[in-house]
């Protein structure tokens, strides 16, 4: 049983567990490895962060449209939504049990809601060890069932974890939600406003905005800030079935898109969808 009509509801206001049940079809939402067993991160506390009970992930079993599915939803508001060694290890292991079901022929739905600064500055080794772990999962995974990622906002998918999302067979965005290996104040630090004004709005989403980089072929499919939207565009995904070429195969195609632009002037959004949107290839 699918879940009843929604009334308009902004998907970037739920929580992550609010967002998980809110996918899933009504009444199978299931949390595995809940906040209440408190298995949260040992090295915060130390470091004068308060940890969290779910370390900010949540990891729900459930149906969509009558399959057997998992939801891995970052939790943006704990920590900007940054993976360390707990967070990272509960989405790889999640992955990898769906990988495991798969392999003996009882494939279940992965979806991956990405609200993440990307990896825990104060568990930097241990968290990129997790995210790489992550990115072994999905291409493993994504041989055996379509991997769904989902950037809605209001945090973005930025650092190893844009790394994943672009690992996914298909990524559905909505106009608020933003992806980027370096977000805006990440760049903004380390080159100055010069090269890029993180408070200039404008520019940011005319560049890595969900508008932007559905257009240019980096996501596949825009929707409403809408639960009914967003669920409707993940269940199309699954529908669609697994790409004949996943983006991270096609390599040679962005190194000749690369090749095509004069870095000597500056290239603004529509000149940047002129030259690297979909073409009638359709890659």
């Amino acid at each position: 049983m699918t879940a009843p009509a929604q009334t308009r509801t902004k998907f970037t206001e739920l929580s992550a567990r609010e967002r998980a049940a809110a996918l899933l079809d009504h009444s199978t939402f299931r949390e595995l490895i809940g906040p209440f067993e408190r298995l949260e991160s040992p090295h915060l506390e130390t470091q004068g962060v308060v940890p969290a009970c779910d370390d900010g992930v949540v990891v729900a079993r459930g149906n969509l449209d009558g399959e057997r599915a998992v939801v891995l939803a970052v939790e943006g508001l704990f920590q900007g939504g940054g993976i360390g060694e707990v967070s990272g290890a509960k989405i790889a292991g999640a992955l990898e049990l769906t990988l495991s079901d798969a392999e003996r022929g009882e494939p279940v739905r992965p979806v991956l809601l990405l609200e993440t600064g990307g990896i825990r500055l104060q568990e930097a080794n241990l968290g990129l060890l997790a995210v790489a772990e992550i990115h072994a999962a999905v291409v493993a995974l994504r041989e055996h069932v379509p991997v769904v990622g989902v950037v809605a906002g209001m945090v973005g998918c930025f650092g190893g974890m844009a790394i994943a999302a672009g690992l996914c067979s298909h990524l559905v965005m909505t106009r608020e939600g933003r992806l980027g290996l370096n977000g805006p104040q990440v760049i903004e630090q380390e080159a100055g406003v010069a090269e890029l004004d993180s408070d200039d709005r404008r520019l940011i989403w005319g560049t890595i905005g969900g508008e932007q980089r559905t257009a240019t072929g980096v996501a596949d499919a825009l929707v409403e800030d809408d639960v009914a939207a967003v669920a409707g565009g993940v269940r199309a995904a699954f529908a669609a079935g697994s790409p004949a070429e996943h983006r991270s195969a096609q390599v040679g195609r962005y190194e000749a898109r690369l090749a095509e632009i004069d870095t000597s002037e500056p290239l603004d959004g529509s000149a940047l969808r002129a030259l690297w949107g979909d073409d009638e290839d359709n890659w």
